[in-house]
């Protein structure tokens, strides 16, 4: 799509703006410090960042639409890490078993113009109880690496998932309705 840039590193950002038919012109990571601010919570974290990651990639690509996301997972109050071992991985599965928690998707359109157009989306998952045989052969599988909270929904935790109340998309990495209300409203794609 000419004049949109997508601001993420992410494989899955990318596949799920390619499934409502939206190729972005370039697409351009932001790759910045994603640590939470003291006292911040997950809420106001992933707006924060998905604007953050607009406006520093805004800055390299003049003229152009940026569409930018967070993705944070958070159990009450504390915002999960991305697992990028093993040990963080376990430790955020065996916080969310048997419970709820809420993923929060802040999704910003930045126009040419500096004006930021954004979404706040909150979706609400319970897992099962896992038992140790699950939570092993899921460490095993490798997917929860550089996932938020652990895990990625589109995959084998799939298994684990109770209920979801909201966006799937959202959980996957991308609010899709959300996403292409913003391209609608910004003129950019005829939904």
């Amino acid at each position: 799509m000419s004049g949109l840039v997508l601001a993420s590193a992410s494989p899955r950002r990318l596949d799920l703006l390619r499934q409502i038919g939206v190729i972005p012109a370039q697409v351009d990571p932001a790759d910045m410090d994603e640590t939470p601010l003291k006292g911040e919570l997950p809420a106001p974290h992933a707006a924060r960042l998905a604007e953050a990651k607009a406006r520093t990639v805004a800055s390299r690509h003049p003229g152009c639409f940026i569409l930018a996301a967070d993705t944070v997972v958070a159990c009450g109050r504390r915002i999960l890490p991305k697992a990028e071992d093993e040990r963080t991985a376990r430790k955020c599965l065996s916080l969310l078993s048997g419970r709820r928690h809420r993923v929060y998707g802040g999704l910003v359109l930045l126009a040419p113009d500096g004006t930021a157009h954004s979404r706040l989306v909150t979706t609400v998952v319970t897992f099962k109880c896992l038992d140790k045989g699950e939570e092993a052969a899921y460490l095993a599988a490798g997917e929860w690496r550089g996932k938020a909270g652990g895990y990625a929904i589109q995959g084998l935790a799939a298994a684990y998932v109770r209920h979801l109340g909201g966006s799937y998309s959202n959980v996957v990495g991308l609010a899709l309705h959300e996403t292409a209300q913003l391209l609608k409203g910004a003129g950019l794609h005829g939904f």
